[in-house]
């Protein structure tokens, strides 16, 4: 079984490999190497619960989204958190981005787990299905269709080692209602379907944490009133004795990668904090779930990270913030990214929207490149990537300070169970 030494060129072998049983394979033998060095997949089910029953508090732990240059991005999170002994954090991927980056699930998990061997990390490593998202259009067209995909993703995405799974299906909240429970009945029965599919796959030595969203990011801000006809109506749908969702995802005026100004700036956005201690609060102490989750939150000023965890947020998702550290640090290669932002506008130029300014497309599809410029991206110049790594890892270090989950390797122990 190959050790530390190698796992460098094992992890590229199989990220780049075409055949699909040999790459199969490789990912397989990573697990198991994983797995020989004391790290493996885990749900974060218990911490979680031990946050409902008020046990500890004032902790918001993040979830990192890896989506480019996913073992070295990985390996800098490893690094920033054996520093401080961080052990609370999550590393998750969203559906639309596992096509777009263009990394499955396996992938994505042996990614993570070679990172953890090469930089020496032991223990429970949290890896999360990010906004498995109904697509409204979809299932207005073919419901059950629909639903079908999403269940097939997460089928294969716990057989990887994503035990954690937040379902969104606030896409389909039907505001033109007037009354709460009827806005949200679709949400409720779906996200509550979800659930008893999980149940019926998981591991039977896993509970698989899974969320559920109530109102959908850069729409408007979600309500006490919206969670309470939310979990009503999805505890209604869960049989007796079925465990239910962790934790609840709300929005409180954040938008995913920011608002982009026309110069390509991102504008300043104002989080109503007060709402999500208000929900988390609520959501702990009637529904005895972990708490509040708040995404689109990477690209917000550094001062509002300080206010998560004093408003009991659970959990905070980041992403774009990181990738736009690579693509906008001065070591990214000038060449690669004229050549990306060629690729964009000969590709995605249909996605430009009336008004939008050349650096807000670009800005707003970048994403999109990193599927097709991948292997580019892996093979940047050493030097270049490792300062780009270092840029990183200053900032994970940073985030993990200011949601205050330094030396929380032992909390987890204290409540993790397989």
């Amino acid at each position: 079984m190959p050790g530390t030494n190698n796992i460098d060129a094992l992890i590229r072998q199989a990220v780049f490999e075409t055949d699909a049983s040999q790459k199969t394979k490789l990912l397989q033998t990573i697990r198991q190497t994983a797995l020989d060095n004391g790290v493996y997949p885990a749900s974060i089910q218990s911490l979680y619960e031990a946050a409902g029953k008020g046990h500890f508090s004032g902790i918001t732990v993040p979830a990192i989204n890896i989506r480019m240059i996913a073992y070295d991005a990985a390996r800098a999170v490893f690094r920033a958190a054996l520093k401080d002994d961080v052990g609370a954090l999550i590393f998750e991927i969203a559906r639309s981005e596992i096509g777009y980056t263009d990394q499955r699930p396996a992938e994505y998990v042996a990614c993570v787990m070679a990172a953890a061997v090469k930089e020496g990390f032991r223990g429970p490593v949290f890896i999360q299905g990010d906004h498995f998202q109904v697509n409204r259009t979809k299932y207005q067209d073919n419901p059950e269709a629909e639903l079908n995909t999403i269940k097939e993703l997460i089928k294969e995405s716990i057989a990887a080692g994503f035990y954690n799974i937040d379902i969104d299906a606030s896409t389909v909240v039907d505001i033109s209602k007037t009354d709460l429970t009827e806005q949200q009945e679709k949400n409720s029965q779906i996200t509550a379907e979800m659930t008893r599919f999980i149940r019926s796959i998981e591991p039977k030595d896993v509970t698989v944490s899974v969320g559920g969203e109530i109102g959908e990011i850069g729409k408007g801000n979600s309500t006490v009133e919206d969670l309470r006809a939310f979990m009503d109506g999805y505890l209604q749908q869960l049989p007796k004795g079925t465990k239910g969702i962790s934790k609840i995802s709300v929005q409180t005026g954040t938008t995913h990668g920011g608002v982009v100004l026309p110069d390509g700036s991102i504008a300043k956005v104002k989080i109503d904090f007060n709402t999500l201690k208000d929900l988390s609060k609520l959501a702990r102490d009637e529904y005895g779930l972990g708490g509040a989750v708040q995404h689109g939150a990477s690209t917000l000023p550094d001062e509002a990270f300080d206010m998560f965890p004093r408003m009991n947020a659970l959990e905070v998702h980041l992403a774009t913030g990181f990738q736009n550290i690579v693509y906008d640090s001065p070591r990214f290669p000038g060449d690669l990214l004229q050549r990306i932002y060629r690729h964009l506008n000969d590709h995605n130029i249909k996605e430009k929207k009336e008004g939008q300014t050349e650096e807000q497309f670009l800005y707003s599809t970048r994403k999109k490149a990193l599927g097709p410029f991948k292997k580019e991206m892996w093979n940047l110049p050493e030097a270049d990537l490792q300062a780009i790594m270092a840029e990183l890892e200053k900032r994970f270090t940073l985030m993990f300070r200011k949601l205050n989950v330094l030396n929380t390797v032992k909390l987890v122990q204290k409540y993790y169970s397989k």
